[in-house]
């Protein structure tokens, strides 16, 4: 997977705003040579010059093109705000594995990083808010490089710490986002990364996502998961000692003994949490850490020309 090549190439740097680039650049590069072709990441608007006016912002690169004088909107005239949320509980560390790049939070993480790399080229105000069973941190949506440079210290340290200090917490979903849906500025475009693993009632879960949308927000869900072994249930046939990561629970059974009823309960569940972000106007986007960033990437830029 080429994303993933980027990260093992790169990661000896430990600096995650760098690898973030190197993500977003490849990206944008394929983007370019795709049937994408000519599809706009930076979002800058024109509008023709009028007689009279300054030519400090005449797009000269634009006249080269088309001889025709044009003026460039700076794009801190149509800013966004956004704000990005992690689910850092301990299901999030599956599959639990000393291989930063290959369990939930790992790839929650260099997304958040990449998109907070792309919001920044865009000047964009972006956010972040790590969450389990509390609100572990909560930032204003800012632009400046002090804030970014914050943002990208607060994920690098959580990629760093997260499997050394292994602590088992649990999710509490609901309770955060009706937090996050009060104290985020209304009409902000909230990106929330989580498996949605809810011990809680459902319809908790469900109202507090009905929440961030009645506070005016637009929100995109990338529900995170390893589609092989947590949706599937992919495993050889024999037993397997089973932990549940954020209670510590252990069950000792053959998988082949359960497949199908668990498959159909859930796939039973996800689809019912879809179905609801469908009812609310709220993006649901699945994401397999086994495929890479451009699922990602591609549905956010995707969003965000829509809100202008």
């Amino acid at each position: 997977m080429k994303d993933i090549s980027y990260i093992q190439k790169y990661q000896e740097f430990d600096n995650l705003e760098f690898i973030a680039k190197q993500v977003v650049e490849g990206f944008i590069t394929g983007l370019h040579r795709s049937p994408f072709h000519g599809f706009s990441v930076e979002f800058a608007e024109h509008r023709l010059y009028n007689s009279g006016e300054s030519t400090k912002h005449i797009d000269w690169r634009l006249f080269a093109r088309t001889e025709k004088l044009f003026i460039k909107k700076y794009q801190e005239e149509t800013n966004l705000r956004s704000h990005i949320v992690i689910d850092t509980s301990s299901s999030m560390l599956f599959p639990f594995e000393k291989n930063k790049i290959n369990n939930k939070l790992s790839f929650s993480i260099y997304c958040a990083a990449s998109l907070i790399y792309l919001l920044r080229k865009q000047r964009d105000a972006v956010g972040l808010s790590l969450f389990s069973d509390n609100l572990e941190l909560h930032t204003k949506s800012k632009t400046s490089n002090s804030h970014i440079k914050m943002l990208y210290a607060e994920l690098n340290n959580l990629l760093n710490q997260k499997l050394k200090n292994y602590k088992k917490k649990i999710t509490k979903t609901s309770n955060i986002l009706h937090l996050i849906a009060e104290n985020v500025h209304k009409r902000s475009l909230i990106i929330i990364f989580s498996d949605m693993f809810e011990k809680e009632n459902k319809e908790d879960l469900f109202s507090a996502i009905q929440h961030l949308r009645y506070n005016k927000h637009e929100v995109i869900l990338f529900h995170v998961k390893d589609k092989k072994q947590e949706q599937n249930f992919e495993y050889k046939n024999r037993p397997y000692k089973f932990i549940d990561l954020e209670t510590g629970e252990q069950m000792k059974f053959n998988p082949n003994d359960l497949r199908e009823n668990y498959v159909k309960k859930i796939n039973d569940y996800f689809s019912e949490i879809k179905l609801k972000c469908g009812q609310y106007k709220i993006d649901f986007i699945e994401s397999d850490i086994n495929e890479g960033f451009k699922k990602i990437l591609m549905p956010f830029l995707l969003k965000r020309k829509k809100l202008f």
